[in-house]
């Protein structure tokens, strides 16, 4: 299928700074003809390449609507400031995030994708993105095993919630038709 080979060609950040959800549906927008190769920031040149290469079109740039190319990132949270809000653990398509509800939060830097979805909903402003290549912990910026290993995470993630979703349906869904009548 052309959406697996252009999926596999993406970063898989899944930052949606592509105006997509994710990765998958990107490729699929790409391979149905609804979206351009040029969407990518994460991914940058050599991504706009691979897919040109891949669908026999033209290179093109970056379109800058999406942002701009840059380093590979890496989320890092100020642990003495961090108030525990567990706002940043929704957004992150990985679960590269670790903490509970007041709790100290950090981040798994083998994990983060560098995606930034977890800066702007903390109410402190106690995260910061950081080329992955200054973090002291970080790995090197996400490979073909990393970014298939992503995938998989972004994968579980959203089977996960969406299991979540279905059984406090079912459990809403149950106590209204079961409740006493009043």
């Amino acid at each position: 299928m052309l959406a697996d080979d252009i999926d596999a060609l993406l970063p898989q950040t899944q930052c949606t700074r592509c105006g997509y959800s994710g990765c998958r549906p990107y490729a699929e927008a790409i391979a149905a003809g609804a979206a351009d190769i040029n969407q990518c920031p994460p991914g940058g040149a050599a991504t706009i390449a691979q897919l040109a290469a891949l669908l026999q079109r033209a290179v093109v740039p970056l379109n800058p609507v999406h942002g701009t190319e840059g380093p590979a990132l890496v989320a890092l949270i100020d642990e003495e400031a961090c108030i525990g809000c567990a706002k940043c653990l929704p957004p992150c398509p990985v679960d590269a995030i670790l903490g509970a509800h007041k709790q100290m939060h950090t981040v798994l830097a083998s994990v983060c994708t560098g995606c930034e979805l977890c800066v702007a909903p903390c109410p402190v402003d106690c995260i910061r993105m950081l080329p992955r290549a200054a973090a002291a912990d970080a790995p090197p910026a996400p490979t073909a095993p990393t970014a298939a290993a992503n995938r998989e995470r972004f994968a579980q993630r959203n089977e996960r919630t969406a299991a979540r979703a279905a059984a406090r349906a079912a459990l809403l869904h149950e106590r209204k038709h079961h409740a006493a009548p009043r």
